[in-house]
């Protein structure tokens, strides 16, 4: 295993806050980092690639931003990641940009709403409401072709989703999961190989806790995606990171999905840590993640 230098660098120049920085106060110290998040989004992800048609749109009270490359496109429905307590549409904007570009496919990003303050279902109620809203109302889009996808913690998301979906018999067509978090358990060996790339287990263990509050079950299918029944779910393509805590979670419930008859690519990419593939101003590899992709999109939802 080599790290990439690229990573390196940027955990290096990571900023740190000094004991005497930290906000005594959980909340604030939070909210600290969310707005850290966006205020990097421009050094780390980049200037925004021009996309035709791109509209902030109201999902039926779920706020969302619609892209679309071409009228009458298929649409990806993409959930952003952050530990479903911090990130938003605008920190995934230039990944979805990228993705409609050379994918030919409309977009669909969905700003759920984060815990603590809204802690599970409030998340997976409102991207359920958004994709109620695309199959219905969204405008210049071809609803009859969607797919669901997110990174991390919205790859969680995407995945329920597209079980959910599946069991109600509104099956959706493919589905796209970047290094997604869907064991609550946290007991995959790269949690222990693995926890000094930047994404750690206390910070899991943390957004874990604050997403499932009092009510999430960490044993049941729409929390942990393994503890389901995969069969007869979309082909799907699954995105991980040598250097990450999630790696090995991921890549196994790929594995799960081929024991279930389901079409399944699975690419780890060497040398890279969590939250690489949206940062496509700092690593030469988030570019060639948002085109692959696009790839599988354009094969399932156009070809």
């Amino acid at each position: 295993m080599r790290l990439h230098p690229q990573v390196a660098a940027s955990l290096v120049a990571r900023p740190r806050l000094t004991q005497e920085q930290v906000p005594a106060d959980p909340m604030a110290q939070l909210r600290a980092t969310r707005a850290a998040m966006e205020a990097a989004i421009d050094q780390e992800c980049g200037p925004p690639i021009p996309v035709d048609q791109v509209s902030d749109v109201d999902a039926d009270g779920v706020p969302c931003r619609l892209y679309v490359p071409v009228p009458g496109a298929p649409v990806l429905l993409y959930l952003h990641g952050g530990g479903w307590t911090i990130g938003s549409v605008e920190t995934v904007d230039r990944l979805c940009r990228r993705i409609a570009d050379r994918s030919g496919c409309a977009v669909l990003s969905v700003d759920y709403r984060l815990a603590p303050e809204h802690p599970w279902p409030a998340a997976l109620d409102d991207v359920e409401t958004a994709l109620a809203w695309l199959r219905r109302a969204a405008p210049g889009v071809d609803a009859t072709r969607v797919a669901v996808g997110g990174d991390s913690a919205g790859g969680q998301l995407a995945t329920v989703l597209a079980r959910r979906h599946r069991d109600a018999g509104t099956p959706v067509a493919y589905q796209v999961l970047l290094y997604p978090a869907i064991d609550p358990s946290m007991s995959s060996e790269s949690y222990r190989e693995m926890s000094d790339y930047g994404l750690d287990p206390t910070a899991m263990a943390l957004s874990w806790a604050m997403f499932l509050g009092d009510t999430g079950d960490p044993e049941s299918p729409d929390v942990a995606p393994l503890a389901a029944d995969l069969a007869g779910l979309p082909p799907t393509l699954i995105l991980t990171a040598e250097y990450d805590v999630l790696r090995d979670e991921g890549e196994r419930y790929g594995e799960a999905l081929v024991a279930a008859g389901v079409p399944c690519v699975v690419t780890r990419y060497l040398g890279v840590n969590h939250g690489w593939a949206r940062k496509l101003a700092l690593f030469d590899a988030a570019g060639p993640a948002a085109d692959q992709v696009a790839a599988g999109l354009r094969a399932a939802l156009i070809a």
